[in-house]
């Protein structure tokens, strides 16, 4: 036994976007016994196989439309109009779980649309997020994942920028502050979630409190990325798993103390059998 001292960042785990959406999800469950949700709805292998096996069916969009009326789960990432026209078509009764902060975010892009203005959008290519902002320009906007995307000469002197919501909020304004040194007039709009954002500061906290770092996230998360690469920077012992299975025994001396976190898609269940696996080592 390495009798290793472990503790859960209990600031980790899921926003309350995603708590919302599963929430939900479980409630229509629970009564009906399946439900169909549009895409994963956590970037979580670990939960969505647990929702699964309650009866959540994971369809795409060229599912939605051959599907007629049926109940159908908007996660919280978001939807464009287009989702919502193909629901009334086709007599789809569409559960909206989609997150309040991402609502708001479609709405202020929609105006500026509205408005004729040269809309830029910081988030990743395809993300279902960026895909549901992009709908409300009618797939108009320019989005970029980082600035080496963008020839400076050819962006509108006057422009409107947006950000995905999970995006950094540093590398936001130094994008901003970039563009404006370019001579460009931006619009900047901070549109990054505070609870998301928030935990930069947070997580690199509680990674400059042990001597190993283990994080809790899907694959396919952005906002896992991110956070992961936080507790890098401060804890050059930082491990990245998706699944307890992924523990392996020689990152580990004994006694050593091993801080748990994740990802805003994470769930709690997962980071505690981590620590579980941990204490058996």
């Amino acid at each position: 036994m390495l009798q290793l001292d472990v503790a859960i960042d209990h600031n980790s785990g899921f926003c309350f976007g995603v708590v919302y959406a599963i929430e939900m999800a479980e409630d229509i469950l629970d009564e009906y016994g399946y439900l169909y949700c549009l895409g994963d709805i956590v970037h979580n292998d670990e939960e969505v196989n647990r929702l699964e096996k309650k009866g959540l069916r994971i369809i795409n969009h060229d599912n939605l439309q051959q599907l007629y009326g049926e109940r159908v789960l908007i996660r919280a990432h978001g939807e464009p109009p287009s989702t919502y026209r193909i629901a009334a078509e086709n007599d789809l009764q569409l559960i909206d779980a989609s997150c309040p902060v991402v609502l708001k975010l479609q709405h202020r892009i929609k105006k500026s649309y509205d408005k004729q203005e040269k809309i830029y959008i910081y988030g990743k290519h395809g993300h279902a997020e960026v895909e549901g902002l992009l709908g409300q320009t009618n797939q108009e906007a320019v989005v970029f994942q980082n600035l080496e995307e963008l020839n400076l000469a050819e962006v509108p002197s006057n422009m409107t920028l947006y950000s995905q919501t999970t995006k950094s909020t540093d590398k936001f304004y130094e994008i901003t502050d970039t563009l404006r040194q370019s001579g460009i007039e931006v619009n900047a709009n901070d549109t990054i979630c505070r609870q998301v954002s928030n935990r930069d500061k947070e997580l690199r906290d509680f990674a400059g409190r042990f001597n190993k770092i283990l994080f809790v996230s899907g694959t396919k998360s952005s906002n896992g990325k991110v956070l992961y690469q936080v507790c890098k920077n401060q804890n050059e012992n930082t491990y990245f798993v998706s699944r307890k299975e992924e523990v392996q025994l020689n990152w580990f001396s004994p006694n050593d103390t091993v801080g748990i976190c994740g990802a805003t898609s994470t769930p709690m269940w997962l980071m505690e059998e981590v620590r579980d696996t941990l204490l058996e080592l």
